[in-house]
């Protein structure tokens, strides 16, 4: 039974058939007006909210084509039923073309009418919930969501609101963890495109082989298991945006056609003949250092330039420590909801231990943290006691073996490695982990210190 609040129009210049359909309708819970014309009906539309219109194709004074132009022009948001004795391929297309939900024929039974409307008030309702998950999908990606209030968030936050609602190419920089996907979102989220799709492409995660596929799709027997059309990442996402992220891992083969994308907005899917064209705003984004791919020839220049047009640099956590106790605040309610912990805040003193790590992983690493802490302390105040070793000891600790020599002796090797490693990633720090400055900055060569990010294993931490 449909609720009250369904109101249905019939539009017939036969009265016997507004008779009937008023009677089915009234009988399923449906509040039900009729009219004998288009002109009427759309007067009708004008003046109330329709859930339903089941309309004749021919009639005098507007026929059902001038009805449904009529919704389309107004945005009105109702559903058409064309209900015609003049059934032809011709009128169907054009009906449809012109918004119907549905055509059915006269004569028509009345289960079938029954079935058709019913599934026009349910399609209905998905399509509400679509709306109202695409608005609760940009409230949760708007700006105001990527936690922080440093002073290098404040540039950030500022950067995003700037390039939004422009269709230039934006390549977010940023270690490991730092958000980048995030800030994808929130561009696309606060720009012009909001409405149509933000497709993410992990470049790295997909198998060379694969991946050109995925970008640009395949057609029917252009290899082995391709056994029907398939749109790739780039159709799927015309009219939106596509984020292509760890874009520097990317092959050389396919840098050039995400470079003729990115030029004239057109590729071949695999194996086809036809070009197509699409309407798609390209974000990037890497951990790696581009211009010295590029220096290496393992990253085309033109490409890099394409996608270099607005750079964006999201800071690593050690540069924002300041923001480490709203994150806190933030993953602690996040994972309190998620796992029914009742956790009220991290200690003073945790905060502390906390703020002073170098946190190689990031804002993720915090994130893994605090869900850690959620199943393991539950509820009350997270303690410093309640941290893992890394963190309750070895920030303030950092160095204090150097500080005099204890009775039982010292791991002279395991000490040096320790010092030499925080030096060559403060280094890199200080560097944006460009290894020629950072050679620079520690006096040696850079071959030298190549071959001490691999030694002490930290060369996943530099690019």
């Amino acid at each position: 039974m449909a609720e009250i609040t369904d109101h249905v129009l019939v539009i017939d210049d036969d009265w016997s058939i507004r008779d009937v359909l008023s009677n089915i309708l009234r009988a399923e819970g449906f509040d039900v007006l009729t009219a004998e014309n288009g002109e009427e009906g759309n007067k009708l539309l004008d003046e109330q909210d329709f859930q339903i219109v089941i309309t004749d194709m021919r009639m005098p004074k507007g026929d059902g084509i001038a009805v449904l132009r009529h919704i389309q022009d107004k945005g009105l948001d109702c559903l058409g039923i064309v209900a015609t004795a003049y059934g032809s391929v011709e009128s169907a297309v054009e009906a449809l073309r012109c918004g119907a939900f549905d055509y059915v024929t006269k004569p028509f039974h009345l289960d079938e009418i029954r079935h058709v409307i019913h599934r026009a008030i349910e399609y209905r309702g998905l399509r509400r919930e679509n709306v109202q998950l695409r608005q609760e999908l940009q409230r949760v990606n708007k700006i105001e969501n990527i936690v922080g209030a440093s002073a290098p968030m404040q540039r950030l936050f500022a950067m995003i609101t700037t390039v939004a609602d422009s269709d230039s190419t934006v390549l977010v920089l940023g270690e490991s963890g730092t958000g980048k996907e995030l800030v994808a979102r929130a561009i696309h989220y606060n720009s012009r495109r909001s409405q149509r799709p933000l497709i993410a492409v992990n470049c790295a995660a997909i198998p060379e082989d694969l991946l050109e596929s995925e970008l640009f799709g395949h057609v029917r027997g252009s290899f082995t298991g391709a056994i029907s059309d398939r749109p790739g990442r780039f159709a799927l996402a015309d009219g939106g945006t596509i984020f292509l992220d760890e874009i520097g891992d990317m092959s050389p083969k396919l840098q050039v056609k995400v470079l003729r994308v990115l030029q004239e907005h057109e590729f071949e899917p695999v194996g086809a003949t036809q070009t197509m064209k699409v309407n798609v705003r390209v974000i990037a984004a890497t951990n790696q250092d581009l211009e010295t791919r590029v220096r290496d020839h393992q990253f085309r220049e033109d490409l890099f330039y394409r996608l270099n047009v607005i750079p964006i640099r999201l800071p690593p956590l050690r540069e924002r420590r300041d923001d480490v106790p709203l994150l806190l605040q933030h993953f602690l309610e996040k994972f309190n909801k998620e796992n029914h912990s009742r956790l009220a805040r991290f200690s003073e003193e945790a905060i502390a231990l906390l703020q002073a790590c170098p946190w190689p992983g990031n804002v993720r690493e915090l994130e893994n943290l605090v869900e850690r802490m959620s199943i393991l302390v539950g509820e009350g105040e997270v303690a410093a006691a309640d941290l893992p070793e890394k963190f309750r000891g070895q920030t303030r600790q950092e160095f204090a073996d150097f500080a005099e020599f204890p009775p039982e002796g010292v791991d002279l090797n395991r000490l040096v490695e320790r010092f030499e490693g925080r030096l060559i990633r403060q280094a890199l720090d200080r560097s944006n982990g460009v290894k020629n400055q950072a050679a620079k900055l520690l006096n040696i060569k850079r071959t030298t210190l190549v071959e001490k990010i691999k030694k002490l294993g930290i060369a996943g931490e530099a690019a």
